[in-house]
């Protein structure tokens, strides 16, 4: 019997011993959270410098905020006036339209998405072309959002699509109740300039 206690206690603090170190490691590798940023210190010192983890299994941080893409258009009437739409939130549709979607789309989930980042990557903050790719960075968006509009029935009859402005709104995800994390409720906007959209693709030329 005193050997199989023995035995026993043995197994438990093996087991103990192993979770623990999982759990440590689990915490080092995770994407920064408000968990393991608060134990830190206790992380770090069981991992480091034996146990120390330098490559990747889990994905890179996950956005902590939600852009949106929105876009208004400048259209010129049939009876030769001038009129500015108001805002129209692509992500927004993108969203319902994913909504309750078992097999929504490609398009319907990274089509906006990837035209936003592509054009920010290839642009600074003041909308400067980086590198060879800002032109094309900027005709996708415009093409995309033309599109949209487009289809939206933006122009009303006898209306022509003569400029877009594109601009983002980023808000941050509020941390859950037990998160000491403080964030700002205000949206964050990023306003493009008008680009004039081609005669071409102003009079249904995208597809």
């Amino acid at each position: 019997m005193p050997y199989q206690v023995g035995a026993v206690l043995a197994l438990v603090v093996v087991a103990v011993a192993v979770c623990v170190h999982l759990g440590m490691v689990f915490l080092h590798v995770t994407p920064s959270n408000t968990v393991n940023r608060q134990h830190a210190e206790a992380v770090d010192g069981w991992i480091y410098p034996e146990f120390e983890q330098n490559w990747k299994l889990f994905a890179p941080n996950p956005l902590q905020q939600n852009v949106a893409v929105q876009v208004r258009a400048e259209v010129g009437t049939a009876d030769g006036g001038t009129r500015t739409t108001g805002w129209y939130d692509l992500s927004a549709e993108d969203g319902r339209a994913i909504d309750g979607n078992l097999l929504p789309s490609h398009t319907q989930q990274n089509q906006l998405r990837r035209a936003w980042d592509f054009y920010g990557a290839a642009h600074d903050a003041d909308n400067r072309p980086v590198g060879l790719r800002g032109a094309l960075a900027e005709q996708y968006l415009r093409r995309i959002v033309v599109l949209r509009l487009e289809r939206g029935g933006a122009a009303d009859a006898g209306g022509v699509l003569e400029r877009v402005q594109v601009r983002s709104r980023t808000s941050n995800v509020p941390p859950p109740p037990w998160s000491s994390e403080k964030t700002t409720g205000k949206p964050a906007y990023r306003t493009l300039p008008w680009w004039t959209v081609p005669a071409g693709e102003a009079r249904g030329g995208v597809r």
